[in-house]
């Protein structure tokens, strides 16, 4: 926040003050808000898997959809990133009309992404989940759901946007708020359309849209009835300008590479249902479990490049290095509780989902191979989220690019299909985390090298 301006409950002081406090204050509420929001997801997967009529394939079919939608929505919400850097270094530099003409501009983008993100969806839903070879059996009610779900995109963005704009001024808070209430309405719904109305995979998808209907209205809400810079005017929403083009240039980096690698996740889903539909159900357990993990290493991610964004634009180099440093320390310290957490008690946590034992067995594999070394994407999520910071999006763009996603199409498409192996297709994972890590953090000290310079005077701002 800008020098002198009193700060709200909500709000957090990226500037000065103690790192360490400040950026927990600011992780804890964005790992909640995904959390909550994976666990009321958790619940569509849960409720068809032991109440549809026929709950394998209604369970494969919310399952093997989670990479394909984000393949069509990870583009938008890497530009979200764009507009988040742009606004907290102008936030950085005190410079607060060109704070409102920015969030102006980024809710406008997020309006017109959710429309182009509704329409892409209904047309593309059979062909890219024939494309991944979704077992026939569940290809009806993946396409239905994906349909269905698709309806809520224009939600989707505003929600995503409204909520990167709030963090901008270190309100996370809000956020939280808004997917506790539509998670337990979420909640419900899946409930009553499943149980009750028989309607199984369009009952849990419609149930999704009515949630995030709600979210994406309460963060409106907050916007535009915000008293501090980044209020949100309707008259003023507008599309173009230098903002639009910074927003772009750090976001569609981060977007692409998204994308690329729900490309590579979905390559490999398709390899992955060639296993059958035990397979893909299995998998699609532990995918919970792995997301609600990954939304802690991407909070902190978030964490430090809003951090660093704020305090590069004031010029604060050294706090900057500090950021980076309790960023990735704290967010490897929290994955290896969770994920260890869930490794130790597979059995439970597994048959919450499902009590096939044919499931369970290949839940079990999918886990082990790939949650106890997850604290290893840490490396590159905390560094590329820094280098984004610095605004050097591109960089993290395409070594991930290269070093995931790449790798991991080459693996599916030779290894696997020399020595078809449920296991082996779970190797690749590990592996490619390791090998993206280092080029990233490689990166990342280079540039800050060359940014910062060998000895930064130590900057105001009090320390870690």
């Amino acid at each position: 926040m800008a020098s002198g301006k009193t700060l709200k409950a909500h709000e957090i002081d990226m500037l000065k003050g103690s790192l360490l406090k400040n950026m927990l204050l600011f992780a804890l509420p964005i790992a909640a808000s995904s959390i909550l929001q994976q666990l009321f997801n958790s619940v569509d997967v849960a409720v068809v898997g032991n109440f549809a009529a026929n709950e394998a394939q209604a369970q494969a079919a919310v399952g093997c959809n989670g990479p394909v939608i984000n393949l069509i929505i990870n583009l938008f919400i890497g530009v979200s990133v764009g507009a988040n850097v742009v606004i907290s270094n102008y936030i950085g530099q005190n410079k607060m009309e060109k704070v409102s003409k920015a969030v102006h501009t980024a809710m406008g983008l997020a309006l017109v992404s959710g429309v182009i993100l509704l329409a892409l969806g209904l047309v593309i839903a059979r062909p890219v989940l024939e494309l991944i070879n979704t077992p026939e059996d569940v290809l009806p009610y993946a396409v239905q759901y994906l349909q269905i779900y698709s309806l809520g995109m224009p939600f989707i963005m505003v929600y995503n946007f409204g909520a990167a704009i709030l963090r901008c001024i270190g309100d996370t808070r809000r956020p939280l708020y808004c997917l506790i209430i539509s998670g337990f309405i979420n909640a419900g719904l899946n409930m009553v359309l499943v149980i009750v109305f028989h309607l199984d995979v369009a009952g849990v998808a419609i149930a999704t849209v009515i949630s995030n209907v709600i979210s994406a209205g309460l963060v409106w809400h907050f916007l535009t009835h915000e008293t501090s810079q980044v209020r949100l005017y309707v008259k003023r929403l507008s599309i173009g300008g230098q903002d639009l083009e910074r927003i772009l240039a750090i976001g569609i980096p981060a977007g692409v590479q998204g994308m690329v690698f729900s490309i590579a996740n979905v390559c490999i889903q398709s390899v992955l249902n060639d296993f059958g539909t035990d397979a893909v159900a299995g998998s699609a357990v532990i995918l919970n479990y792995e997301n609600i993990t990954y939304f802690m290493i991407a909070a902190f991610g978030q964490t430090v490049v809003t951090f660093t964004s704020q305090n590069y634009g004031a010029g604060q180099y050294d706090r900057c290095k500090r950021i980076f440093r309790i960023g990735l320390i704290t967010s490897v310290c929290c994955t290896l509780v969770l994920s260890w957490s869930f490794v130790l008690g597979r059995d439970f946590f597994i048959s919450l989902f499902n009590q096939d034992p044919n499931v369970a067995h290949y839940a079990e594999i999918r886990m082990l191979y790939l949650m106890v070394l997850y604290f290893i994407i840490n490396s590159y999520e905390i560094g590329g989220g820094a280098l984004r910071g610095m605004e050097h999006s591109m960089v993290p763009a395409v070594l991930t690019i290269f070093g995931t996603c790449l790798l991991r199409l080459v693996w599916a498409y030779t290894l696997c299909r020399i020595y078809p192996s449920f296991e082996l297709l779970m190797a690749v994972y590990p592996v490619s985390w390791i090998i993206t890590g280092t080029a990233i953090l490689s990166a990342y000290f280079i540039i800050r090298q060359k940014a910062f310079g060998p000895s930064p005077a130590v900057s105001p701002g009090g320390g870690d």
